[in-house]
């Protein structure tokens, strides 16, 4: 890390922010000439069909939080789909008009999807032969970029976690700048979170466990998918992507088995870059708009080969049972039913019980979905608009996600008129009551003048460690992001559980925010806004199946 890597990054944040006056820069409006393609495909590239099995996981989604409620399934083609088909796959058509658009199981800023996702897979006897794939949601089938030699076949899995495979993860950032301007890196930093924790629960619906890998650095993860090959010379630059991070799936023990596979991350390398590599990326625009500063960020908030190990989350708290109306919904009823609500309705509530219920959810615990992903102790805490939760008085809340963070809290807001507890909040859950009162149009005003931040049961802003954490390294800055991303998909699934809908907010005011917290500097930042409650649906749109165009293959 050099300074001036971390300036670029500090830089970045502060004129990417929103202010009443003021907003990050972006063209303005809507160019649907240059809309880049939702879908990446590789042309030449051999496919493998995948089945469509998630409607046959017999998983009940209060199981994906109990350690070893789930039996692991096997690791064969049935199971492969499954993940990503519940992970990353199209779970709805919407139509308007002439209109149609796809929804995916991952949320994504603006229904953008910049994400794209690799497979690093053994030979799976009659199906597929060793190597890394490319997942196409589209077509729900895996594309093989790279074939490992059949007589390397076995030395190659014994690179790759036990019974398990490897999932490279990658952005592609102008699907995001297209619509969003200068401040779509974050946009792609926040759906990278929210792939990590879609990857998480699609694994515990399997009885799998997944982890990021640290240490191996943003060049080892390229190598892996092979986004740095020459075949993307062949496209624009803001076409091709950026690495991200790289998940180990494992049957049950994915930290120990993350670790070795960093441990052996150069074999590998040296094995993959000695594959046959096949296929080469569609062109997704036939023209570009460049954000410098995207570009410049992106390559400052690189993450070396060999970063420090993050520090551990801390011992497990006390588990509670969570209410829900239906104990005995499925995982994949819940996983592939979210949708982002576009308004709420202003009156329905939830109740305390649900309310500390949620909480409880997003705090880590071992071999727990999806916080386990996340190998290190938190580092983002939730400030919560209280609006309608039965029981608990209306106002300003701090939800503090680990202990070390109360004394940074109490200097940056001071005593105030308020810190205590709210009434029945169970011990181990660290909220705090600032102050009592109406705050539904002040969330609004935050949130961009955005009458859905006051509309629903409660909204929050999630504040990071931001100081900290960058001199710990600027590829801090991702991972702050990412938690925040894991974060809001937890609030997404929770929200339809108890049958409400979830919506997250990149769009607020950053100082704004700060400000009626009482922030004085950068020690803490929002990065990410959300809101939950009772949806306003538009009755004007037209919901379809997620893969009626392959009919035939459902039906095998």
């Amino acid at each position: 890390m050099t300074s001036h890597e971390l300036e670029r990054v500090i830089a970045y944040h502060r004129i990417t922010k929103h202010a009443p006056g003021r907003y990050a820069r972006s063209l303005g409006y809507m160019d649907w000439d240059t809309q880049p393609d939702p879908f990446r495909r590789f042309d030449g590239a051999p496919r493998v069909e995948l089945p469509l099995r998630a409607d046959a996981l017999r998983t009940k989604y209060a199981e994906l939080y109990e350690p070893g409620a789930v039996a692991p399934h096997p690791l064969g083609i049935d199971g492969v789909a499954t993940f990503f088909e519940l992970a990353l796959g199209l779970t709805a058509w919407k139509g308007y008009g002439e209109s149609r658009w796809s929804l995916r199981a991952d949320p994504s800023s603006g229904n953008l999807h910049p994400t794209e996702a690799y497979a690093v897979l053994p030979s799976i006897a009659g199906v597929l032969d060793a190597g890394v794939f490319h997942y196409l949601s589209h077509d729900h089938c895996l594309e093989q970029r790279a074939r490992v030699a059949p007589d390397r076949a076995r030395e190659f899995a014994e690179l790759l976690p036990s019974g398990g495979f490897l999932v490279a993860v990658s952005s592609i950032h102008w699907r995001e700048s297209w619509k969003y301007g200068e401040r779509a890196f974050r946009y792609c930093q926040h759906d990278a979170g929210h792939v990590l924790a879609t990857l998480r629960y699609a694994a515990a619906a399997l009885g799998w466990s997944a982890r990021i890998v640290d240490g191996v650095g943003d060049d080892f993860v390229a190598r892996v998918a092979g986004t740095q090959r020459k075949e993307y010379l062949k496209v624009d630059a803001l076409d091709r992507e950026h690495a991200d991070y790289l998940v180990c799936v494992a049957p049950r023990d994915a930290v120990g088995a993350a670790e070795r596979v960093r441990e052996r991350a150069s074999e590998l390398a040296a094995l993959l870059d000695s594959a046959d590599w096949t296929g080469v990326p569609n062109e997704l625009s036939g023209d570009h708009y460049e954000w410098d500063v995207i570009e410049g960020v992106a390559d400052a908030a690189r993450e070396p080969a060999g970063a420090t190990a993050p520090e551990p989350p801390e011992a497990d708290a006390p588990r509670l049972l969570a209410a829900l109306p239906d104990q005995h919904v499925s995982a994949s009823a819940i996983i592939r039913g979210r949708r982002s609500a576009v308004a709420m309705d202003g009156k329905t509530s939830i109740s305390a019980e649900a309310f500390y219920g949620i909480l409880d959810r997003l705090l880590p615990r071992a071999n727990t979905a999806p916080l386990d992903a996340l190998s290190w102790k938190p580092r983002v805490h939730l400030a919560f608009f209280v609006h309608r939760v039965v029981g608990v008085p209306s106002g300003l809340y701090l939800f503090e996600r680990n202990a070390s963070v109360h004394d940074t809290l109490r200097a940056q807001l001071g005593d105030g008129p308020l810190w205590t507890k709210p009434p029945g909040c169970p011990e181990h859950l660290r909220l705090h009551c600032v102050t009592e009162r109406d705050l539904r149009g002040l969330a609004a005003s935050i949130s961009c003048q955005q009458e859905i931040a006051g509309n629903g049961a409660f909204s929050l802003g999630m504040l990071a460690e931001y100081r900290a954490s960058l001199e710990a390294g600027p590829h801090w800055y991702c991972r702050l992001f990412w938690e925040a991303g894991v974060i809001g998909q937890v609030l997404y699934l929770e929200a339809e559980a108890h049958g409400l809908r979830g919506t997250g907010i990149g769009c607020y005011f950053d100082d704004l925010m700060h400000r009626t917290l009482g922030l004085e500097d950068d020690a803490l930042q929002s990065l990410y806004h959300f809101t939950l409650g009772g949806p306003v649906d538009d009755e004007r749109l037209v919901t379809l199946p997620p893969y009626a165009h392959l009919a035939e293959r459902a039906a095998r």
